[in-house]
């Protein structure tokens, strides 16, 4: 069944938005409609299959769009679509309209559930991975990422201007639940003197021991990066710290969800638009059930069970990178 040729296709975006999701389905309904295939656009990603919310899609449809932040799809997190009852409303629904093909565009939750949903029906799937995080394995990057880490350097950068007014010492948190790849990147391009993240364990005394040498050398300005999902989170170090160190100033600030929105970078459009290319053919040319990388600028290719199975790695010469860096 899965062999069948493949003539209408939907698109949906799952889980967290990440900028430069609607460049991906500019890419993916373009060369849709280019390859003579019809597309459709599924409204609030598994939520909307399981309740019909699709419509059919034309160029002008993403007219516009592959500037703009978030995802003209919608998207939301659909906890029906694990139950197999969920499942099955929603294959009905892609029937009704004769769709044989779908590109998810979303993080690892998403592709779990493609998996699991094209094992069990005759749609294959092809993913793209938009997230922020940069947590899946198999591509050097994520739909998102980019763009993301720099609206990160572009806060920190400033909180660092007033952190050097006042001689202070800043705990900043970025996004990264499970993954520290934003504050990685972020902390390393902005010259932060600590980074803290979920995939290492934090050791209190190490960090509080660099901090009391550089204010013995007269570093009175310093920026500590700290992943939302590292095991003490930036309120318990902005704690300790200032009960440890009284004499330093110490403020903490959140960037939240504005790493999420803004208007994507060059390279988060670029590569969206390659891979939303990249899904179609794949459509086409009956490669299913994959997830669409971008390894060494080359397109890369890897099977679904194996994308769900995997997280991006932190290897120790990032640490060691940040470790030297920062003295």
């Amino acid at each position: 069944m899965k062999e069948k040729k493949v003539t209408k296709i939907g698109v949906l975006t799952s889980g967290g938005d990440a900028p430069g999701m609607n460049a991906a389905i500019r890419a993916v309904v373009r060369t849709g409609i280019y390859n003579g295939l019809e597309v459709f656009g599924i409204i609030r990603g598994y939520a909307g299959m399981i309740e019909g919310d699709i419509f059919k899609m034309e160029s002008k449809s993403v007219a516009n769009i592959i500037q703009r932040g978030g995802t003209i799809l919608k998207t939301a997190r659909c906890k029906e679509f694990f139950t197999y009852e969920g499942r099955q409303k929603a294959y009905q629904n892609l029937k009704k309209h004769g769709i044989n093909g779908l590109v998810i565009i979303g993080g690892d939750g998403s592709f779990r559930g493609a998996q699991i949903f094209s094992n069990e029906f005759d749609i294959p799937c092809i993913g793209l991975p938009g997230t922020i995080d940069k947590d899946i394995d198999g591509t050097d990057f994520t739909i998102g990422f980019d763009t993301a880490v720099n609206t990160a350097v572009e806060a920190i950068d400033k909180v660092r201007d007033t952190a050097d007014a006042h001689d202070r010492l800043f705990v900043i948190e970025v996004m990264g639940r499970d993954s520290g790849y934003i504050a990685l990147h972020s902390g390393i391009a902005t010259g932060a003197e600590n980074i803290l993240i979920p995939e290492r364990q934090t050791d209190i005394e190490d960090v509080i021991t660099a901090l009391t040498e550089k204010q013995g050398r007269k570093k009175l300005v310093n920026i500590i990066v700290v992943a939302e999902g590292e095991k003490f989170g930036a309120a318990e170090i902005t704690k300790i710290v200032t009960e440890r160190m009284p004499e330093q100033e110490v403020r903490m600030t959140i960037l939240g969800h504005i790493q999420r929105g803004g208007a994507p970078t060059c390279f988060d459009r670029v590569i969206a638009s390659r891979m939303g290319y990249s899904a179609v053919e794949c459509l086409i040319e009956g490669r299913h059930n994959v997830f669409v990388g971008i390894v060494n600028n080359r397109m890369h290719f890897i099977p679904l069970n194996e994308a769900v199975k995997k997280k991006q790695k932190i290897g120790e010469e990032w640490m060691k990178i940040v470790k030297i860096l920062s003295t």
